[in-house]
């Protein structure tokens, strides 16, 4: 590459520092929960306010920034909200597991599995194999039970919808015959297993769905509060450990989280001002 070629190079990476600057105060009016007075933005972006006013002025000639008129407070615009949006639409849940999950993988050294809300219920859609003398493998495309895998309480827990409580009916009445027990006593049981799950943030299993594998799953929340996948980790029981606060459990827990955050959960109130860890309930 000639002189002339690493220069001009140079300046492209440079790009364009003014731009950047002003980024600063979008981004402090994006982490503000309400609208900002210009010395609150400028505070918060680290640089004087007539500066600040500045781009300001231009972010507002471009969409980008509103100001009250009364108040004279600075708030996102109406074409910040249009990108956004257009990145909310373009986020993929399968594609930011993908590196999330191979990394989980790595660092239990245990099957992990992402699953979604599909037709006929909750679907593994991804899963990444560890290897080793003894595998345990997840199909892709297979559809969880609701109550004897680890992936079905999670979603049993934290999904909301009608269709999923129709299924989880017929899978209650369903097992109840299978076991002698009554429906009455099944939901019961299963009542206070899902309340578990919710107050430690991760479901688990161990040999109900396939004998001799343990499995625990996490939930996955969106940019609206609601659950939209679950992050699953399976192992053999005996060298698998799904207490609570097992770093097993731990790790599953820590890469849904991070999953939520890359789909946009937390930068916003959750929809309807309802709970994300609100229950799907178990009706009597």
């Amino acid at each position: 590459m000639s002189e002339s070629d690493s220069a001009e190079l140079a300046r492209q990476r440079q790009g364009i520092q003014s731009i950047e600057v002003g980024t600063r105060l979008l981004r402090a009016l994006a982490a503000s929960r309400r609208s900002m007075m210009l010395r609150d933005v400028a505070r918060n972006a680290g640089m004087p306010a007539a500066k600040a006013r500045r781009y300001l002025v231009s972010f507002m000639r471009m969409g980008l920034v509103e100001q009250d008129a009364n108040s004279g407070r600075y708030d996102l615009g109406e074409f910040a909200l249009e990108l956004g949006l257009a990145s909310l639409a373009r986020v993929d849940p399968v594609r930011l597991a993908g590196p999330i999950l191979d990394d989980l993988c790595e660092q239990i050294g245990a099957t992990v599995a992402l699953a979604m809300w599909g037709n006929h219920g909750a679907t593994c859609v991804r899963w990444v194999e560890a290897g080793g003398p003894v595998t345990v493998t997840l199909r892709t495309g297979v559809v969880l039970p609701l109550t004897t895998s680890a992936t079905g309480l999670a979603f049993s827990a934290f999904y909301r919808s009608p269709y999923l409580k129709r299924l989880l009916e017929s899978e209650v009445q369903a097992v109840a015959s299978a076991t002698g027990q009554t429906p009455a006593e099944m939901r019961s049981a299963l009542a206070v297993q899902l309340e578990e799950i919710r107050r430690h943030g991760i479901a688990r299993a161990s040999g109900s769905m396939t004998p001799g594998i343990n499995g625990c799953s996490a939930p996955v929340f969106g940019h609206t509060g609601r659950m939209v996948a679950a992050v699953t980790s399976l192992g053999l029981i005996g060298s698998f450990d799904i207490d609570w606060d097992s770093p097993i459990a731990q790790g599953t827990r820590d890469a849904a989280a991070m999953l939520s955050r890359r789909l946009g959960y937390g930068s916003s109130d959750p929809a309807d001002g309802e709970d994300p860890a609100a229950a799907v309930g178990v009706e009597s």
